[in-house]
């Protein structure tokens, strides 16, 4: 990310400690959203979106249940994401609003780069290249993919909101589209 970047994200995570929660901690955060996203990730590949009700967005769900029905298996398979298989996790973008009734929110869209062994071709449509690591020697080669998925995450802060991180927005790009 730019310097630019890194110092918004900062600025926004003191005025979530200064004004809505003076406990938030961006490394308890991230773990709990490699967490989140390792166990939504599997739900979706095993096509157990009743368990995703409470963790995900009401409208995300019902987009998912759409686009989850049309995936070949190959695709469905990568979509799952071990907690050890996660490699980077960044943030990409923090937002503080207020909608029209004067509730308060906070949104921080997560980025995952994570290894997956399904069986997926080396282009997939688009002509976007898929990238593959191999692990062992020839007679134990491992194909692994690393793939990308972005979690948008948003809690309310308004008084009496429960204090749950929901799902927004989820984006496994070249795979659930």
């Amino acid at each position: 990310t730019s310097p630019f970047a890194w110092l918004r994200t900062r600025f926004y995570y003191l005025l979530i400690r200064l004004y809505f929660d003076q406990e938030f901690s961006v490394e308890e955060f991230t773990q709990g959203a490699k967490q989140a996203f390792s166990v939504v990730s599997k739900l979706l590949s095993q096509r157990k979106l009743d368990l995703l009700e409470g963790l995900v967005s009401a409208e995300v769900l019902q987009v998912l249940k759409e686009k989850i029905s049309l995936l070949p298996d190959s695709h469905r398979d990568a979509l799952a994401a071990d907690i050890d298989s996660i490699m980077y996790t960044t943030e990409g973008d923090v937002r503080i609003y207020y909608d029209d009734d004067g509730r308060k929110f906070v949104s921080i869209l997560m980025c995952f780069w994570y290894l997956n062994g399904a069986s997926l071709p080396d282009e997939v449509p688009g002509g976007a290249k898929v990238f593959q690591i191999v692990f062992g020697d020839e007679s134990t080669k491992e194909k692994k993919h690393l793939l990308t998925a972005n979690y948008e995450f948003q809690r309310e802060f308004t008084e009496g909101a429960k204090p749950d991180w929901t799902i927004t927005r989820i984006e496994h790009p070249r795979l659930l589209e």
